[in-house]
């Protein structure tokens, strides 16, 4: 294989996070699933921003926080996703070069904001999201320079951007490229609820063109309609490599001729669960690109995770290129 300027680029919903604390019954009075995504038009943002509490904002998006996590571990990453040219938008382009992320999409100059996602965290540091998708939703295969592509070692999708049709054909776009030139493609199903809007065609998706898989262990047995035994028995050897994340209980990576379960070797206190699986695709693919065994891109993958857990926000809050080395080093 052709040696390439990054190790992976990313393409997903370019978002800027809203985060604020909440209780059950607040949920609970707006209808909204607790510990899901659920998307929502501009009207619905707007109000449900008027009844939150105090927030925070911080730049997200799933595949946009892997990314981020990669750059604080020390690969090097690229990014594809649309905003718009507003408030914003600029903001969400600052922070994500910032910490030296490649991102040259052009915004859209007209038609939706930038999207946005209410992050609502109950006192059980789950969270439950509600989503604008605005400008994220005019995504085009236009939009897809496949230089870049062809230049990473790996291309990671965001399953969330399944439910956009144009967004749809971008993302083949960039998976035939990447399959054209020996890359590996990845996969994240993103959310259970997401896996079960596009079951079928998300089936085949997995089956015919991705390499890794990153699944929780609601979306794997989402997936596969079965409990998670069935489906961790289902997807062995549908693709080379799946990681699939259990909470507490850490991780079990699955191959064609082994699955192995790797324990989380962190104690955390866990604040808020936003990102854990974004991180823990950060850490495991940063270990797989730079030549780590499967077990070791687990570890990488559960310390990114318990690092982003132990705070309010979807990204790092400390370098992760140093927090490994300190880990290596006890």
């Amino acid at each position: 294989m052709t040696a390439t300027r990054y190790d992976v680029v990313a393409i997903g919903n370019a978002i800027v996070d809203i985060l604020a604390s909440a209780d059950d019954a607040f949920l609970a009075a707006r209808s909204l699933p607790k510990g899901r995504m659920v998307l929502i038009d501009e009207a619905q943002a707007d109000a449900l921003y008027d009844q939150m509490g105090p927030a925070v904002e911080a730049s997200g998006g799933s595949a946009a926080n892997t990314v981020a996590g990669l750059a604080s571990l020390g690969s090097t990453a690229a990014f594809i996703g649309k905003v718009a040219d507003d408030t914003l938008g600029t903001v969400f382009r600052h922070d994500i070069t910032a910490i030296g992320v490649h991102y040259e999409t052009p915004p859209a100059v007209d038609g939706p904001a930038t999207a946005r996602c209410m992050v609502l965290i109950t006192p059980d540091a789950d969270r439950t999201m509600s989503t604008y998708l605005g400008a994220c939703t005019r995504l085009t295969p236009a939009d897809i320079d496949e230089s870049i592509i062809v230049d990473s070692k790996v291309l990671y999708v965001e399953g969330y951007l399944w439910d956009e049709p144009e967004a749809k054909d971008a993302i083949m776009q960039a998976i035939c490229a990447a399959k054209e030139a020996g890359r590996q493609v990845a996969l994240s199903l993103s959310d259970s609820l997401c896996v079960r809007r596009h079951h079928e065609e998300f089936q085949e998706l997995v089956a015919g063109f991705v390499d890794i898989l990153f699944a929780n262990e609601a979306e794997i047995c989402a997936l596969f309609d079965a409990p998670f035994e069935q489906a961790v028995q289902a997807i062995r050897g549908t693709v080379a490599i799946a990681a699939l994340t259990r909470g507490a209980d850490g991780c079990q990576v699955v191959t064609a001729k082994e699955i192995l379960t790797v324990p989380i070797r962190t104690s955390v206190t866990v604040v808020d669960t936003t990102g854990a699986g974004d991180l823990f695709a950060a850490g495991f693919l940063h270990g797989l690109t730079q030549g780590q065994s499967l077990l070791d891109c687990a570890r990488l993958g559960n310390l990114c995770a318990a690092e982003v857990i132990s705070h309010v926000g979807p990204r790092p809050a400390v370098s992760l290129k140093t927090l490994v080395l300190e880990a290596m080093a006890v």
